[in-house]
């Protein structure tokens, strides 16, 4: 088929038109961005030094900087088992795959089809065969049918910049599904080795009062003390027994926690969990730029991807309010008999323009238009609102590690002080020159100095766990994989 000059013109002023897109393109907004941290040196005389150093990312593998085979070994487990990962990556493959028919859907749609009619009209009806006097027929019909809508005004190509938004938010949320998820993990591992700590120090404490225990009713014996001395160790010892339990059901709480991240059902496993002698605390703290931070957190990235689809959507929106222009065409043969459908005179063919323009639809598509640009808004808010948290949790990690490091040392000159002086008032029991109140205030100010010292330390570590989460970016879908 030949075009006149004029049909060439028109085909290509309405390419031109297609050309065109309204509604806001790829919207931004400012931030207010906070100075740069400043370099700084977190000392503690009971702990490793911390260094923060401004301008630098934070590894990708963060958590092997604790130093914890262990550790490494269930982010494997969690990266590659877990049901909010997989949910989260099925999530991306849809929307992978939503965008793929968003784009189709903007390209031409070529439909093949066959028909096969057996009929019999009437004898006072005209017959459609070329022989009036045949009223009992079959025909057989193929045809193949082209049809594209041109984008006149970019609607088509808004609803593709939708899907593909919608793509990178899934990618983010998967991005930040799996720092969640390995954070997650890494303070469970930390609150249960605290917890298994002060369970060991529970376990020593009533050992310890066991044998104060046996040495005043020896000495009860002896007739050196009286009744009510041993009754008030018994009910220390007794004080010193139900500590545990409560310990013990936390840090049972916590393993099954650990479990459900890596995967598995509580006891469906043995878990290799590390003690908190074991956890190395990192000395280098990366802390990356405002700009750079915003640029690398998954959740501020899944926001902006959110705020583009929604500016698409005001673009698909506003291109229904303006008039929509679809080619189409089908050919094919229609004859009697299967082998003759395309023989001379069966064939046929058909071209069609159409041209749809909104007249009157009651203010729906107006108010459609205005709940669009209402979304926008919303996505910028929320733009703005995961920006500004950003900078919230790297503040708040910075300034629970700064002071972590002065909490440590004082606890643990409390927790050397407690020992020293319960040891002193044991010996000195043992020589009669004290009694029994001073051993059980010494007692129990030993224990919780000791219970202090293992929150201190284990604080410490959780409040890194803490800022590499706040200042990461992408962690690899393998715990060995490497990234560029």
């Amino acid at each position: 088929m030949t075009c006149s000059p004029r049909t060439l013109a028109l085909l290509l002023g309405t390419a031109a038109l297609s050309a065109c897109s309204v509604g806001p393109q790829h919207p931004r907004i400012d931030l207010p961005l906070l100075p740069p941290v400043a370099a700084a040196t977190l000392a503690a005389s009971a702990g490793p030094t911390q260094q923060i150093e401004p301008g630098r990312p934070a590894p990708a593998d963060w958590w092997t900087r604790f130093g914890s085979p262990r550790l490494d070994a269930l982010v494997a487990r969690a990266l590659a088992a877990n049901t909010d990962l997989a949910a989260a990556e099925a999530t991306l493959r849809q929307a992978r795959e939503l965008r793929g028919v968003a784009r189709g859907n903007a390209g031409p749609q070529v439909d093949a089809g066959y028909q096969a009619e057996r009929a019999r009209v009437s004898n006072a009806l005209s017959s459609p065969l070329a022989n009036v006097a045949d009223t009992l027929y079959t025909l057989h019909t193929s045809q193949l049918s082209v049809t594209y809508p041109l984008d006149l005004f970019g609607g088509q190509r808004s609803r593709i910049r939708s899907a593909a938004a919608a793509a990178s938010v899934a990618a983010a949320r998967l991005d930040a599904a799996r720092t969640s998820v390995v954070a997650n993990l890494a303070l469970a591992v930390i609150e249960q080795a605290a917890l298994q700590a002060q369970i060991d120090a529970a376990a020593s404490a009533i050992r310890s009062n066991r044998e104060i225990l046996d040495l005043l009713r020896r000495r009860q014996a002896l007739g050196e003390i009286g009744a009510a001395d041993v009754a008030a160790q018994a009910s220390a010892l007794a004080t010193a027994e139900a500590v545990l339990p409560p310990l013990q059901r936390q840090a049972q709480h916590q393993r099954a926690l650990i479990a459900a991240l890596t995967g598995t059902a509580p006891g469906a496993a043995t878990l290799d969990l590390p003690n908190l002698s074991e956890l190395r605390l990192p000395t280098d703290l990366p802390v990356a730029l405002p700009a750079d931070l915003v640029a690398a957190r998954p959740d501020v990235r899944a926001a902006a991807a959110q705020m583009e689809g929604a500016a698409a959507d005001l673009g698909t929106a506003i291109a229904a309010r303006l008039p929509s222009l679809t080619l189409s065409g089908n050919a094919g043969g229609s004859a009697q008999r299967f082998e003759r459908m395309f023989a001379t005179g069966n064939p046929f063919y058909a071209l069609i323009g159409g041209l749809t323009a909104p007249i009157f639809h009651a203010g729906a598509l107006r108010h459609q238009q205005r709940a669009a640009e209402a979304a926008l808004d919303i996505a910028k808010a929320g733009y703005r609102g995961a920006a500004l948290q950003a900078f919230v949790d790297v503040d708040d990690a910075l300034a629970g590690l700064r002071s972590d490091a002065t909490a440590l040392d004082a606890a643990t000159r409390a927790r050397d002080a407690a020992d020293q002086s319960l040891g002193f008032t044991r010996r000195q029991l043992q020589l009669g020159g004290v009694g029994t109140l001073a051993l059980l205030n010494a007692s129990a100010a030993a224990a919780q100095a000791s219970s202090a010292r293992i929150q201190a330390e284990a604080a410490r570590l959780a409040d890194t766990v803490a800022l590499f989460q706040a200042v990461g970016g992408p962690i690899p879908a393998s715990a060995t994989e490497t990234r560029p």
